[in-house]
């Protein structure tokens, strides 16, 4: 070394990769995901109760043989073995058992496996009646099953406390559940738009029309009538914030001003898309955006 100066080399890709995947993270941001993707898999499960048996029940619409054509040639259901009303039932409930203990954090993990799981069974034996929302929350599952979801905010970490189990440290694997959050969240957002711009609508600024007439709660078509830049608008500040998202997550200096941005902005496309869920599926990726860690370098 002369006179003292700093020997640290200029951070490479290659550090910056391993930053943003293996620096350890605290676990207080996953444990918020946690118990709003809980809440998110109970009002989606919510949504299916009503009509589960005429669905998937022993004499359902939707046969086996045909719910087995529509699925990815790796599908598989759980549901293909539950023959009687009861034992459908008895599935529809352990999800629900498994998204309520998201909630309440008792056996995170393994709730968040359970869930992914049945969660998957119940999309599988019905493919045509999956929604955007459905697959978010799939996605959210999944990356909640890598972590430690249940280090805070949680029944786990009283119980842990109570055996005098110190809280848990910043761990690496928070890290990478934070990480293939962000990666999805940019990967859904991006496929999104790009199957968007195939069309005219949104080129044209249409599309924000063909949203309100399918919307239901919010239908916005006697103002697109009296003001067809407000249309305009509309439908392309849609794809434009898309864009924005996709790509500023990625760069630390508007990283939480685009996610807080996430937090209200994807509710209310959700609303006028008539995909209210699926609009709190993608601001529950936006708090993982926001929530991250800053010394990712990214």
């Amino acid at each position: 070394m002369n006179g003292g100066e700093s020997t640290a080399r200029p951070s490479t890709v290659g550090d910056t990769w391993m930053r943003f995947w293996f620096s350890p993270a605290p676990v207080r941001p996953l444990a918020i995901i946690r118990i709003l993707t809980g809440i998110l898999g109970l009002l989606l499960a919510w949504s299916y109760a009503d009509d589960l048996q005429a669905w998937f029940g022993p004499a359902g619409m939707i046969p086996r043989d045909v719910a087995a054509e529509w699925r990815p040639r790796w599908g598989v259901s759980l549901y293909d073995a539950a023959t009687t009303s009861a034992s459908v039932t008895a599935l529809f409930a352990a999800t629900v058992v498994a998204f309520s203990c998201l909630v309440v954090g008792l056996g995170s993990r393994l709730a968040a496996v359970a869930g992914a799981v049945l969660w998957a069974s119940l999309l599988h034996r019905g493919p045509m009646l999956a929604g955007p929302a459905d697959d978010c929350l799939s996605v959210l599952l999944w990356c909640l099953a890598v972590g430690p979801c249940g280090g805070d905010l949680a029944l786990d970490r009283m119980l842990a406390a109570r055996a005098g189990r110190a809280p848990p440290a910043a761990t690496p694997w928070a890290s990478v559940a934070l990480g293939l959050l962000r990666v999805h969240a940019s990967a859904i957002v991006l496929a999104a738009v790009l199957a968007q711009l195939k069309g005219d609508a949104w080129w044209n600024g249409t599309a924000a029309w063909w949203l309100a007439s399918r919307a239901g709660a919010v239908d916005l078509r006697e103002a697109y009538l009296g003001s067809e830049y407000l249309m305009n608008l509309v439908s392309h500040a849609i794809v434009a914030f898309e864009i924005l998202f996709a790509v500023g997550i990625w760069f630390t200096p508007v990283r939480r001003t685009v996610a807080a941005v996430g937090l209200v902005a994807w509710p209310l496309i959700g609303l006028l898309a008539g995909e209210p869920l699926w609009g709190a599926a993608m601001a529950i990726f936006a708090v993982a955006a926001l929530l991250g860690k800053p010394d990712t370098g990214t």
